[in-house]
């Protein structure tokens, strides 16, 4: 295995850094509120970043997620690429690429899916969808979503198409969610058996990625802050027991990332990933969680700030483990995949 990346990949992980960077300040997410940055999506789809994901595959979207976790910029990146972008380029048809592709490319249509699935979605005899789905992540901004329904097969809805409605939810991170309500709704099929597995697998794979940046920034933000910030003459990064507390989100947060690189290069290479993208979504989920609260704390009261920019990676660390599922679930559902396996 090769985790390193390609210059293409370098490349456009070294862009991506310079756009979050600029762009995502702390100023512009305080105005931003739960909301999207739509200047930001704009400028991040101008430059080729979200296009490019078809050609730096599921590896080259991790490495950008990271950036994006690094700022926790609020737009609407790792669902339109997952659900949108590499789900289409990968399972639809020729028609389906053809016209689906370009605009989800340019960023003037935006893609989410609901997965996990996590409501309850039946079709009818004449394949309409009905049902609801409690949250979908910037679904306020998409317009299309992608849904499976009770034999997990995968369909394509139009967010403004007749029989759909969406509801705004505020959750944990502000990440633009919604309610879906589906009645008798018209959907396009993608793909066949199987397809389902394959994009939540990689839906797990980019979210472990983009958790991994928002714990190396939370982790950044610590460092800093106990670097200079003093206790009786000394800074706090020489107590022993910051040090130690900041050396397990250290390796908490390695671990994340480099299960999310392993699963991501098995996808690239056409090679099995389904247990990879389990265990980089449970260490996601519960070293995530260890990590974003290690962050907080060693800014001692200054963490308890709800407008310091720590607790933004607090709120976004904490959404991706209840999106993820709790690392109980996740560890049940890699117990049951690796037995299945190794009776097969």
């Amino acid at each position: 295995m090769d985790f390193a990346p390609t210059e293409e990949q370098a490349a456009a992980q070294g862009l991506a850094a310079r756009i979050f960077g600029d762009l995502s300040t702390h100023e512009r997410l305080a105005a931003a509120g739960t909301g999207t940055d739509a200047e930001l999506w704009k400028e991040l789809c101008a430059t080729g970043l979200t296009a490019a994901v078809e050609e730096i595959g599921l590896l080259g979207l991790v490495l950008l997620l990271e950036e994006q976790g690094r700022t926790t910029a609020q737009v609407p990146f790792a669902t339109s690429c997952v659900h949108g972008l590499l789900a289409v380029a990968g399972h639809g048809t020729d028609e389906q690429r053809e016209r689906l592709l370009p605009p989800l490319r340019d960023g003037t249509a935006v893609a989410t899916g609901a997965f996990p699935a996590r409501g309850g979605l039946w079709r009818d005899d004449e394949e309409r969808l009905s049902g609801s789905v409690p949250y979908v992540p910037w679904l306020r901004d998409a317009d299309l979503v992608l849904v499976a329904d009770g034999d997990r097969t995968l369909w394509i809805v139009r967010t403004d198409g007749p029989g759909v409605a969406t509801e705004p939810v505020e959750t944990t991170a502000p990440w633009s969610a919604a309610r879906l309500v589906l009645d008798r709704a018209p959907g396009e099929r993608l793909g066949g058996a199987g397809v389902y597995e394959a994009v939540l697998a990689a839906g797990r794979t980019a979210f472990a990625g983009l958790q991994a940046g928002v714990c190396a920034g939370s982790l950044a933000r610590a460092v800093v802050h106990t670097n200079t910030r003093e206790q009786f003459g000394r800074p706090l990064s020489t107590k022993q027991a910051v040090l130690l507390r900041a050396a397990d989100a250290h390796m908490d947060t390695e671990a994340i990332r480099v299960t999310a690189y392993e699963a991501a290069w098995r996808h690239d290479a056409g090679l099995p990933y389904g247990p990879q993208a389990l265990t980089a979504a449970w260490w996601a989920s519960e070293a995530g969680k260890r990590v974003v609260h290690a962050g907080q704390h060693l800014h001692g009261g200054t963490g308890a700030d709800l407008d310091h920019p720590v607790h933004r990676h607090f709120l976004w660390g904490r959404q991706l483990d209840a999106h993820l599922g709790c690392g109980s679930e996740v560890l049940q559902e890699l117990g049951q995949s690796l037995v299945k396996e190794g009776s097969e």
